[in-house]
């Protein structure tokens, strides 16, 4: 009997200590990311690497940028992309990076980041290969690195609308404890869609650039008022209030859309931050016009060279696209048209309201609100870019991301206006 109780003490012992534990805690690692940027002739692989597992993998402190050449050395031994047909591409790494990265498991930890060029031979297919990547995970079997495609334009993939399409996990297979190749397939691709992702970028980009769209709606604001004597007076008549109106839109699209083509074509860089400073001026310009006039039939003039400030920090969006010559060409063509027609339509949708706005009595306080406030945000604008950080233009810029709010207010307010037109003219003839 006693060795019966003695048989159940033992397995009691190990079951009352597995009961009574806590559960184990999982502490995930950090996981490597591979962002691939696909070009006309080659890939650019964006790698964000944790520091502590590959110096585990490597064998090489990451004391940087003293260990820089070693792990070049290094990262070029373990990436190994080929063509489908297995020829082998030619591989260029970057100069690494050490950065602070956090992860909501872990809490910060330190990433290397590196970018690293593949090439195929001349000729070859960018868009379908193997990837041979053994980084870290060589060493540390239980580390995955998750690889995506950030930018695409034959795909109608743009960096600027920040997604990214995961293509693929790369990690230990543990049956045969090798690391797989990772077969990339990017479909066939073609310009009507980069065409159409740069169109859509236009388009979302003047939604989403306040700036922007303020610059020219106070300079429409007193479009249909007439100035006498440094004081904007009663409403000019409808034709030509909207000849005005057509005048600045007309202007302002030229210029930026010249500032554009020239400053993407030709390559030009220019610093953003006086070019950021600039915008911001004018606007703080427009508005302060619209409360008195400061030049008063000279406003297409304006906007036109205003205009050519602000095509340059569009063009700071494609100079980041690293695009060929003849992507970008279309890229210019697309972008353009989006920022245009979108410009077009908050036009159309703002002038019944501008006109019947010109002939309330409540015009004057709108019209000084309405500048007061943008003045405000040009202000907020103008020191934030200085480098003076302020809640005025946090709030200016949040509001580029209720597009969809603005774009029912305006068609409300186009409603309005065309009742009130209606009614005006109603009464007009009776």
């Amino acid at each position: 009997m006693w060795q019966v109780r003695r048989i159940a003490v033992l397995l009691a012992v190990p079951l009352l200590v597995f009961l009574g534990a806590k559960p184990a805690a999982a502490h995930p690692m950090p996981h490597s990311v591979v962002l691939l940027d696909v070009h006309e002739t080659s890939v650019t692989a964006s790698l964000e690497l944790p520091a502590g597992d590959l110096a585990t993998a490597s064998g090489i402190a990451t004391d940087l940028p003293a260990r820089a050449a070693e792990l070049r050395a290094y990262l070029a031994a373990h990436v190994r992309p080929a063509g489908a047909d297995g020829a082998a591409w030619t591989v260029t790494v970057g100069d690494p990076e050490l950065t602070a990265a956090e992860q909501t498991a872990t809490g910060p930890y330190q990433e290397v980041a590196v970018e690293i060029e593949f090439a195929p031979p001349a000729g070859g297919d960018v868009r379908h290969f193997t990837l041979g990547y053994d980084v870290i995970v060589h060493k540390v079997v239980t580390h995955t690195t998750l690889v995506s495609v950030r930018q695409d334009w034959a795909a109608g993939r743009i960096t600027e609308c920040g997604e990214t399409e995961q293509v693929g996990v790369i990690a230990v297979d543990n049956r045969t404890m090798t690391v797989p190749k990772l077969t990339v397939d990017l479909g066939a691709g073609s310009s009507w869609q980069g065409f159409l992702a740069m169109l859509r970028l236009g388009g979302l980009h003047i939604l989403e650039g306040t700036d922007h769209l303020l610059f020219l709606l106070i300079l429409l604001l007193p479009a249909p008022l007439i100035a006498r004597r440094g004081r904007w007076t009663g409403a000019a008549g409808p034709r030509r209030a909207i000849r005005r109106i057509g005048w600045i839109t007309l202007a302002f699209t030229l210029g930026h859309s010249v500032a554009l083509v020239l400053s993407a074509l030709f390559r030009v860089q220019i610093p953003a931050r006086p070019v950021e400073v600039f915008i911001a001026v004018s606007i703080l310009i427009g508005a302060a016009h619209a409360v008195r006039p400061l030049f008063p039939g000279q406003e297409a003039l304006v906007a036109g060279l205003f205009g050519l400030g602000h095509g340059m920090a569009f063009s700071f969006t494609l100079a980041g696209l690293q695009l060929s010559t003849g992507q970008l060409a279309l890229s210019l063509l697309g972008f353009n048209l989006g920022i245009e027609l979108v410009q077009l339509l908050l036009v159309a949708l703002a002038l019944p309201a501008l006109l019947a706005l010109a002939r309330l009595p409540v015009q004057p306080w709108l019209r000084i609100g309405g500048a007061a406030l943008t003045g405000a945000a040009a202000v907020g604008w103008v020191l934030d870019r200085l480098g003076v950080s302020n809640p005025v233009a946090e709030t200016a810029d949040a509001a580029g991301a209720n597009y969809q709010a603005m774009l029912v207010v305006l068609t409300i307010m186009a409603m309005a206006g065309i009742g009130r037109l209606l009614i005006a003219r109603k009464a007009a003839t009776a």
